[in-house]
């Protein structure tokens, strides 16, 4: 069972995505939230798997929430899904800094924030891959990048061509079938990269690539 905690000020979209996702035998809404303390809070006393996270909220904004919330080692089987727009502001950059797993359109199908929210919950992939490379893109491009750091001087030459492919936002399946790789071969390679990299997830890997340079804003088409 998928346990799901929604943070968002507005009762309406929070009823909205209880009434999608409770439909579903595999996803249980064990709690809301109206404001970003209440999102911590709540994360800590129903420690779900998956926050669905606005972004903006009272009292604490959701990137703030975010934070506390991926960098709480209590916390660690947590996963933030961000709730944003195409049109909001460097947030979104920030948010994948603070620790968030993926992000969800508002106006998202709810089949898609079914998808997410099972998606999110194992760590396998980011959400909807043409979305995030959409919005990493953006907000990566106006950061200046660092030098990259001597960790990435761990990976081998293919942990390096399977992390770009994670920043492109393709999954393990995916990964295998263009490396010609056995899908549990991508999943090693992609766990030791984040173990080799201390990340605790695929969101943090997709960072550290457009930072370090090793790869571009579409680089790399469906």
């Amino acid at each position: 069972m998928i346990r799901v905690l929604l943070a968002d000020d507005q009762t309406l979209v929070r009823a909205g995505f209880r009434s999608i996702l409770s439909d579903e035998d595999d996803i249980e809404v064990v709690g809301e939230a109206a404001t970003g303390a209440a999102a911590v809070a709540g994360a800590h006393e129903h420690r779900p798997d998956v926050v669905l996270m606005d972004i903006r909220m009272p009292e604490l904004d959701g990137l703030e929430a975010t934070r506390r919330i991926a960098g709480d080692p209590r916390l660690d089987g947590v996963k933030v899904i961000i709730l944003t727009t195409f049109d909001l502001d460097d947030y979104v950059y920030g948010a994948l800094r603070a620790g968030a797993g993926g992000f969800l359109v508002k106006d998202t199908e709810p089949a898609e924030l079914i998808h997410a929210v099972r998606v999110v919950s194992r760590g396998d992939a980011l959400i909807s891959p043409s979305v995030t490379r959409r919005l990493i893109a953006e907000f990566a491009g106006r950061v200046k990048r660092p030098e990259p750091g001597p960790e990435l001087n761990a990976l081998t030459e293919r942990e390096r061509e399977v992390m770009g492919l994670v920043a492109a936002g393709l999954s393990n399946d995916e990964i295998a079938a263009r490396l010609v790789l056995s899908p549990a071969t991508a999943k090693t390679h992609v766990s030791r990269i984040m173990t080799k990299l201390g990340v605790r997830d695929r969101a943090q890997l997709v960072i550290i690539a457009y930072e370090a340079g090793m790869i571009t804003p579409g680089w790399l088409t469906s």
